[in-house]
């Protein structure tokens, strides 16, 4: 019995000895640098998923590690001066390590700082940020397909057709917690547009920017186009002064926000640029100069909910771009970039010395619900015995999301962002806008033309990225609205069309190309 009893422990012993070594691997291996070749000593060698350093390799190079058999069997080795290296050396008994560099050159030859990046997607878009948000860079891109038909009889014949309204490609940077970059261009119909190029940065509450962007004038003008309501913005929206090369500050707290900005010429367009690149060279002329400012008061700015009042006022005095010196001419589209007629153009108003641009808004919020409505007037003081002129115009328009959406406010420029969809499939918003605009000033002689718009409009925000939009629009053209003179206002009761509305009596109401439009647009934002 006990002879039996030393054969069954004897037993024991060796399949545990053997059972024990079955469980361990011995891995050797040696670590240079991948840049010489030479071996690099004091590299700390563990396994992955252990906290401790299970060996580190020698003077020249070489390195002993035993690891389990069931384990990750991947090694990870760290040196202060080199990248870390991860390697899996299962059914490996001898291994070689290149480890590179953690010095980094730039294309100059200087030593750079490096911080790494985490790559997402955040809503959609790519994404690229370190883990203490100090250094993020991400893509804004856009594509819209828009659609267009006329509806009912117009005076002047309107072509059907399709079109690609943006193709934007905008690159956006938040660098060294405070600064901030962007470069944005479009290359819709063909040409190269510079869009914002801004250089900025951010304190606690408020920021300075410099470069080429929006002035800050006008909820509508200066909200981005991927979270309009409509299509096209309102009639008036082509007063409010668009990007120009300029410095602006903005100051905002919970209830309120102030932008003060000194602006120049625009540069966007290729024939902008070339005008007054010419202007300066051949005549010294200036620039011009403007002085933007808007003060916007929230008494109620809650998640959700949101009652905006604003004003706003710039003085502008002629740019360096313009064709005609001295001059200021305001003309618009009606809701289409496809229909290219211009129905509403005051053609160069000349001898102009200044324009007091005023502007007034009113928006709100409550969950679903959302309405925006803005009045703005420009006064244009023009030199000598030139009469002034005076145009006007505004708009009120609501949404509602009918499947329990709600709307979101951005107190930090004063205008409505990206929607929350209320259901995972997206959601649908109904809007309605009705339009005013009057380029007319009769006591100095500008008839440019006034009319009243009602715009109907349907969206599905399918989601983050993309978004469906169907318009129907109703423009009521008055007699002056005819295009600088090209345009048909008025048939007479044989047939005949007229074009200048002195030429022949118009019964008092009557004159005008009134029309519809149904448009269409698919757009993606990514």
């Amino acid at each position: 019995m006990i002879k039996l009893k030393r054969i069954v422990i004897l037993t024991a012993a060796i399949v545990f000895s053997l059972n024990s070594w079955a469980q361990e691997i011995t891995i050797k291996g040696v670590v240079t640098s991948a840049n010489n070749n030479t071996p690099i000593s004091n590299v700390d060698i563990r396994l992955k998923g252990a906290i401790e350093v299970v060996t580190k390799s020698d003077k020249a190079g070489n390195f002993n590690i035993v690891i389990p058999e069931k384990s990750s069997n991947t090694l990870i080795f760290t040196h202060s001066n080199f990248d870390t290296y991860e390697l899996n050396v299962q059914n490996k008994q001898f291994v070689k390590v290149e480890l590179f560099s953690s010095v980094r050159r730039n294309q100059y030859g200087k030593i750079v700082n490096r911080t790494s990046l985490n790559g997402e997607s955040q809503n959609g878009i790519l994404v690229f940020e370190s883990a203490d948000q100090n250094f993020k860079y991400w893509f804004d891109n856009r594509v819209y397909f828009d659609a267009m038909t006329p509806i009912g009889e117009s005076l002047n014949d309107i072509g059907r057709g399709v079109d690609i309204r943006r193709a934007r490609f905008a690159i956006k940077a938040n660098l060294w917690k405070h600064w901030y970059g962007e470069f944005d261009i479009d290359v819709a119909g063909g040409t190269v547009e510079m869009k914002d190029m801004i250089v900025k940065y951010t304190g606690n509450n408020w920021n300075v920017k410099v470069g080429h962007y929006k002035e800050g004038f006008s909820m509508e003008t200066t909200t981005t186009s991927r979270y309009l309501t409509f299509i096209e913005r309102s009639l008036v929206s082509k007063m409010a002064p668009s990007r120009h090369l300029g410095l602006q500050g903005n100051y905002w707290g919970k209830h309120f926000l102030a932008i003060a900005g000194i602006h120049f010429r625009p540069t966007g367009e290729l024939e902008e640029a070339n005008t007054a690149k010419d202007a300066n060279k051949d005549k010294g002329t200036n620039d011009g100069i403007s002085y933007t400012g808007r003060f916007v008061y929230m008494p109620i700015q809650e998640q959700s909910k949101v009652l905006h009042i604003g004003a706003a006022a710039s003085y502008r005095t002629p740019k360096s771009h313009l064709e005609v010196p001295n001059s200021y001419r305001f003309s618009t589209r009606a809701f289409t970039s496809i229909n290219r007629k211009k129905y509403i153009d005051t053609d160069d108003i000349t001898d102009v010395d200044n324009n007091l641009l005023l502007g007034a808004e009113l928006a709100g919020a409550w969950n679903q619900f959302m309405f925006q409505s803005q009045y703005m007037v420009n006064k244009i003081n023009r030199i000598g015995d030139a009469k002034d002129v005076t145009l006007e115009g505004g708009f009120v328009q609501a949404g509602w999301l009918i499947f329990g959406g709600s709307y979101v406010y951005n107190n930090k420029e004063g205008e409505f962002t990206q929607v929350n969809r209320g259901k995972d499939w997206g959601d649908i918003e109904l809007a309605a806008r009705f339009d005013y605009m009057n380029a007319n000033d009769f006591d100095a002689k500008i008839y440019g033309g006034a009319a009243n718009a009602y715009t109907l409009g349907v969206n599905y925000h399918i989601n983050s990225n993309v978004k469906l939009m169907l318009n129907y629009s109703y423009i009521d053209h008055d007699r002056y609205a005819n295009g600088k003179g090209k345009l048909n206002i008025y048939k007479d009761a044989e047939g005949n069309l007229h074009k200048d509305p002195f030429d022949v009596e118009i019964p008092k109401g009557k004159g005008g190309d009134d029309f519809g439009i149904l448009s269409a647009r698919i757009e993606i934002d990514f």
